[in-house]
């Protein structure tokens, strides 16, 4: 049966912020107008699966959070960012959730518990033509206009997430996720990293599981191929079932079942704890 006083618990622990160390209710946290964060999208973040009050893959994303700040000339605190951390999670109680870090360029350090995504068990996808900018290649930036919008478009055609591809016609990604695909000999493979597409850390993670190979895509390739499916760090693996409005057969396939699998045994013994965390942060 649902209980109804639990579920408002849960509800108001996931609804906390740490805002510059300070912690408080996400729905009051504030920040100034004139931060360049929101008026120019100048900034970095990072989103963290959280499972049972832990932070999983956490000091890789907090690597990936310190390259993006490097390669946008932003400075940050690690040391101050993983204190903020440990405050959050502590209140949180060891709920399920999302945990978003957001530094921007007026110098504001804000962590977010959110609600964990849902999506479909099956993505269909659509083509959009996406051009990246070199500049940003491999940063985390809060930048996301354009890969907002694409799902926009994709989904006025009927798809459920946009598959970008290159102007030349190489298959990217997903806006928020990595894609892998299935050829008719079983072996996964992925776009590299030298398409300017991000080096997402549950992309690393699905390679190695998969034993994948980074290979470039194009869209009729695409469409032939047995199996997909996209990898992020809070959809985990999920299958796609068509491209294109071509299906993809019975979806998910063998290869994508596994490593459902494969990845949340993988999330289930992670050596990262709580007790890890708080004492990278003495």
């Amino acid at each position: 049966m649902f209980n109804t006083v639990e579920h408002t618990k849960r509800l108001a622990r996931v609804d906390l912020a740490v805002l510059d160390g300070v912690l408080c209710p996400g729905s009051k946290a504030k920040i100034s107008v004139r931060d360049d964060g929101l008026l120019r999208g100048d900034g970095a973040f990072e989103l963290i699966r959280v499972y049972g009050g832990r932070a999983f893959a956490l000091d890789e994303h907090l690597a990936r959070l310190a390259a993006s700040c490097a390669g946008l000339r932003l400075e940050h605190d690690g040391h101050a960012v993983r204190a903020d951390i440990e405050q959050l999670l502590s209140a949180a109680a060891g709920v399920d959730c999302d945990l978003r870090i957001v530094l921007t360029r007026g110098g504001r350090q804000i962590l977010l518990l959110e609600p964990q995504r849902r999506y479909e068990a099956r993505a269909r996808l659509g083509f959009i033509t996406y051009s990246p900018s070199g500049v940003l290649d491999g940063l985390k930036s809060i930048s996301y206009g354009a890969n907002m919008l694409a799902t926009r478009l994709a989904r006025e055609r009927g798809h459920d997430e946009a598959l970008l591809v290159s102007p030349s016609g190489d298959v990217l990604e997903a806006p928020t996720a990595s894609l892998f695909w299935v050829g008719a000999d079983g072996v996964v493979r992925t776009p590299p990293l030298d398409l300017g597409i991000l080096a997402s850390i549950t992309r690393a993670v699905v390679i190695e599981l998969a034993e994948a190979e980074e290979t470039r895509c194009r869209k009729d390739d695409a469409l032939d191929c047995p199996e997909a499916f996209l990898v992020s760090t809070t959809r985990e693996v999920q299958p796609v079932v068509a491209i294109e409005g071509h299906p993809l057969g019975g979806a998910p396939g063998r290869r994508t079942r596994e490593l459902m699998r494969a990845y949340r045994d993988h999330v289930n013994t992670h050596p990262e704890t709580e007790a890890r965390l708080t004492s990278a942060c003495r």
